[in-house]
C-alpha cells in the first residue's frame, strides 16, 4: 500500500505522487487502484517515489466495458468535471442503461478484468460513428485520495514478448 503524496485535478494532464517506487518494486505502466476502483497509471518512478498519470488526465486511455453485457470502450477523459469520465466507442447494439456498471476490460496487461470505475450517467449517441459515448459517474472521490495500491500483474512480461513475437 502506497501513501498519495500530490494529488492534481485542477488540470488537463493530472497527475498523482505515492511514496512507493523502485525499491518497492514499482515501474511504469503498473495499475494504480483504491478499494473504490481505478486511479491511473504509474508514468514515473524514482528510488521511492512515483508519478501516476491520473484518470483524470485527457491522455489518459483505459480499456474498460459494461459489466453486464461485456461490451468494450476506451476510457477517456473530455477535461470537464472531476466526478465524471467517459466509455468512448461502445457498439450502439450494446444495451445501456442509466445506472449500469462500468468495470475495467482485462483487455490490457495493467489491469484485471472487472475493477470498478463507476455507474452510466448520461448516455449520448455520435451520429458520424454510430457509436455510443457514455457519460461515467466515478466511484472513485478522485479530489480526496488516501492510500493506494499498485497491481504487479504476474503474466505481463510473458503476454508481451509473445505479442512482440507475433509482430516480428
Amino acid at each position: 500500500m502506497s501513501k498519495v503524496i500530490h494529488n492534481s485535478y485542477n488540470v488537463y494532464e493530472n497527475y498523482i505522487t505515492i511514496n512507493s517506487g523502485e525499491t518497492a518494486g514499482v515501474k511504469p505502466d503498473m495499475g494504480v487502484v483504491n478499494s473504490s476502483g481505478i486511479i491511473g497509471i504509474v508514468d514515473k518512478t524514482s528510488k521511492n517515489y512515483a508519478t501516476i498519470i491520473s484518470i483524470l488526465n485527457v491522455k489518459s486511455q483505459i480499456n474498460a466495458k459494461i459489466k453486464k453485457s461485456n461490451h468494450f470502450g476506451s476510457l477517456v477523459w473530455n477535461g470537464k468535471s472531476t466526478g465524471f469520465v467517459q466509455l468512448i466507442d461502445v457498439p450502439r447494439l450494446a444495451s445501456v442503461r442509466k445506472g449500469d456498471t462500468i468495470v475495467t476490460g482485462g483487455q490490457s496487461v495493467i489491469f484485471p478484468e472487472n475493477i470498478g470505475i463507476g455507474t452510466i450517467d448520461k448516455i449520448y449517441t455520435d451520429n458520424k460513428t454510430n457509436y455510443y459515448t457514455l457519460n461515467v459517474k466515478l466511484f472513485n472521490d478522485m479530489t480526496n485520495l488516501g492510500h493506494v495500491y499498485i497491481i504487479k500483474s504476474k503474466n505481463r512480461e510473458e503476454i508481451q514478448n509473445l505479442e512482440k513475437r507475433e509482430d516480428e
